[in-house]
Formats: structure tokens, sequence, C-alpha cells
């Protein structure tokens, strides 16, 4: 199956259309943003990668979402239609690219055609004035 994954950031803008599957990772999975070593970064820098690997759940999100993916794929229509996984966080920086990155490697490991794009990964970071809600640090 042909699949199309885009990494976003809400505070960017909107969702983008069409998504068949929608990933928000803004209230449940700490933010990287955080901290101040890796807010400068992207999902591109090891750092960045180890710390969103790390926070508990992701990983077991990431084999969700490719199940999910895969029931798509066995559908009816599935050779017909591309599937559009969207997966966004607040500014799309860190753990919405991680993310993506990782559901694109698992899903092209098993068989499926993936194309892999981040919206808003090149954006400045946004800057905001409330902090989570429970400090943390993501590591690093």
């Amino acid at each position: 199956m042909n699949i199309v994954i885009t990494s976003f950031g809400h505070l960017h803008g909107p969702i983008p259309d069409g998504a068949h599957i929608v990933v928000d990772l803004r209230f449940h999975f700490r933010d990287p943003h955080w901290d101040t070593r890796l807010r400068p970064l992207t999902a591109y820098d090891r750092r960045v990668i180890r710390a969103v690997r790390r926070t508990p759940g992701i990983r077991r999100l990431v084999r969700a979402t490719a199940r999910q993916a895969n029931a798509y794929a066995h559908g009816p229509s599935a050779t017909q239609h591309e599937l559009l996984i969207v997966v966004g966080c607040a500014g799309g920086r860190h753990r919405a690219g991680v993310a993506a990155y990782l559901l694109a490697r698992r899903l092209r490991r098993r068989g499926h055609h993936v194309r892999l794009h981040h919206r808003d990964l090149h954006r400045p970071v946004v800057h905001r004035t409330a902090g989570p809600a429970k400090p943390e640090t993501c590591g690093g």
C-alpha cells in the first residue's frame, strides 16, 4: 500500500486535509521543547530522537498506529487509494517529526511504500510562555 505520513505542528496551522489517521501527541507525551538543550534542535537530531523514543508510550503508540495502517492496507480498495497519516504536536519540530519517522520506518519494514513529509520541521521555534503542567525533562 502507498502511505503518506505528514508530521506537523498545530501552532503553525490546521491539521492537513484528507487524513485517514490523525495522531495527536500534544497532551499525552512530554514535550522536548521544555528542555532548553533540546529546544533549538529538530527531529533530525540524535538527541531529540533519543528523547522522544524514550518517552513512555511512544513506541507502543507507533506500533498501534502501524497496526491500524495495516488494517487499512487490507481493505477492499487499498490498492486504489493512498493512506494519509498525520502526526501532530505543538510546534512540529520534535515529537511529531520523530514519531512520524519511527512510524515510516516500521511500515517500510513491513513492505509498504511510504513517503514521509515534515510540514513544519523547518519553521522557527514557537516561543510559549506556559510550561508543562508538571516540570519534566526529556533526557538527552
